[in-house]
């Protein structure tokens, strides 16, 4: 028996009008990960949920999930730059210590490996942490 006291369902307060709303399961739903890699919704796992590369489009065309709603904050940017920076760093100084090239060589090689790694993992970022947020009830909708 399913419901807001049996099974899966579970009772969180929203704000800011503290209502009760029951969230369904969302075991049945595909992994951050998947929705993740693939660019697809968290709940149905169908539409896509990008506009247009790092843009989140308004609702899913598939299943009508609010998108609008969430907000990243500043989660993304910092996994970007510990990501990216981290690899780069390890890499320049790698390239440094095996073959010494001049600074004008560094520059050349890796400030377009920062930009492109820096959009590329953003993309991906974004998308994972909506996928989360979805997962731990932070995207359902009010019911009322």
């Amino acid at each position: 028996m399913n419901g807001p006291l049996h099974g899966p369902a579970r009772a969180v307060f929203l704000e800011p009008s503290r209502k009760i709303a029951y969230l369904k399961d969302v075991s049945d739903s595909i992994s951050p990960t998947e929705a993740c890699l693939s660019g697809r919704c968290p709940r149905c796992g169908e539409g896509r949920i990008f506009a247009s590369w790092l843009q989140f489009r308004a609702a899913c065309p598939a299943c009508g999930l609010d998108l609008s709603r969430h907000d990243n904050g500043d989660g993304p940017a910092y996994l970007t730059i510990c990501v990216v920076g981290g690899l780069i760093t390890v890499l320049a100084a790698l390239v440094e210590i095996r073959f010494a090239p001049p600074y004008w060589l560094h520059r050349l090689l890796w400030l377009p490996l920062v930009i492109l790694g820096s959009v590329v993992i953003l993309h991906y970022a974004k998308a994972w942490l909506l996928a989360a947020s979805f997962r731990h009830h932070r995207l359902e909708e009010d019911p009322s």
